[in-house]
């Protein structure tokens, strides 16, 4: 980690004392966070993999989505629940080989990968921190198309499909304002030819612009902050996939099911826009209806310029009806809400 952070140092990069806040001076890093294309060193987020004959059987039984019938051409969304089916982390998942990556903010892995261990008992499985064997390189837009088709055979052409090459794995994720994007899992001793390559294609931008892409998408992702606070449906976990309400049994599995199948939800996650730079996960939120207790939380939020920033934000439906919501008290800044990019829908 410390020599790819040097080198992105000498590419122009700004370290802000910690991977996540690595910047560029580029306009991509600034203001809106809607670029019109990039490339981001996604320093701020690890790799759990798991190995071994039973390693799948056993990751099927500890987590939201299923892993047995997970194809090498996937990746998928999944959850890791305490037993009250509360989030304790969400992964993007995929299988290289024999071995199944977890994607997830590096803050929580130490405490994820310990947790899981605790449960492999007998099973032939394997788990490791592979986050500095392999580096994830965000890229939005089109322009880097005519790169990526010298290191792969063929682009993956629907969110969530998956290729691989000598040159690593190449993941499609969720559109953020109608473009594409990508994250390219280097083998580590590769990152820096791939970047020279891309930046010549992409502006470089920090992890915080992929970041707010991932708002932009309406995909959460829990943090150190926000663990324990959210069954999935309270953050549209299983609208996007995160959630296989046909597999076996996992942690917190039957109140993940009863939140599901009891009938309409009166909490879900919705983005929205709000004047405060220092907006932050786990944050709460008030309605003017009620100034005594908070109605929601912050899920995910990142500055977009010097004084705004956009969020995911789980809520009390009736709240919205109820008048405006504001961050941190009712004499905070109000939130201004915007239509996800995917529908809100109730279990049927």
């Amino acid at each position: 980690m410390d020599k790819w952070l040097q080198f992105l140092e000498g590419q122009g990069a700004r370290n802000g004392g910690e991977p996540g806040a690595l910047d560029f001076n580029s306009a991509n890093s600034a203001a809106e966070g809607r670029p019109a294309g990039f490339l981001a060193p996604l320093a701020d987020l690890g790799l759990i993999a798991l190995s071994g004959e039973d390693a799948a059987s056993f990751l099927h039984n500890q987590i939201t989505n299923d892993v047995e019938h997970l194809a090498h051409d996937q990746a998928r969304l999944a959850g890791y629940c305490s037993p009250k089916g509360r989030l304790l982390a969400t992964f993007l998942m995929w299988k290289t080989g024999d071995t199944i990556f977890l994607q997830l903010p590096r803050e929580i892995l130490p405490a994820i990968q310990k947790r899981l261990q605790m449960y492999v008992l007998r099973a032939k499985a394997k788990l490791a921190d592979a986050s500095d064997a392999h580096t994830a390189l965000g890229i939005v837009g089109d322009a880097a198309t005519a790169v990526l088709a010298k290191h792969f055979p063929h682009l993956p052409a629907t969110p969530y499909a998956k290729t691989d090459s000598d040159a690593g794995s190449l993941l499609r994720l969720a559109d953020a304002g109608g473009q594409p994007r990508y994250q390219w899992i280097v083998p580590a001793d590769g990152a820096e030819r791939a970047w020279l390559e891309l930046a010549a294609a992409l502006p470089p931008a920090g992890p915080r612009a992929w970041r707010v892409s991932n708002i932009r998408a309406g995909i959460p992702h829990i943090a150190q902050a926000t663990q324990e606070q959210f069954v999935p449906q309270m953050i549209n976990f299983e609208l996007i996939g995160g959630v296989n309400f046909k597999k076996g049994c996992y942690p917190g599995q039957e109140i993940v099911a009863r939140s599901q199948y009891l009938g309409k939800l009166k909490r879900r996650m919705m983005l929205a826009a709000v004047e405060s730079a220092t907006a932050k996960a786990g944050d709460e939120v008030f309605s003017i209806a009620d100034r005594e207790q908070p109605c929601g939380m912050i899920v995910n939020a990142e500055r977009v310029s010097e004084n705004a920033s956009a969020c995911l934000v789980e809520l009390k439906l009736a709240a919205l009806d109820a008048g405006t919501i504001h961050l941190g008290g009712i004499d905070g800044p109000e939130l201004r809400f915007e239509a996800l990019p995917y529908e809100l829908k109730d279990p049927e």
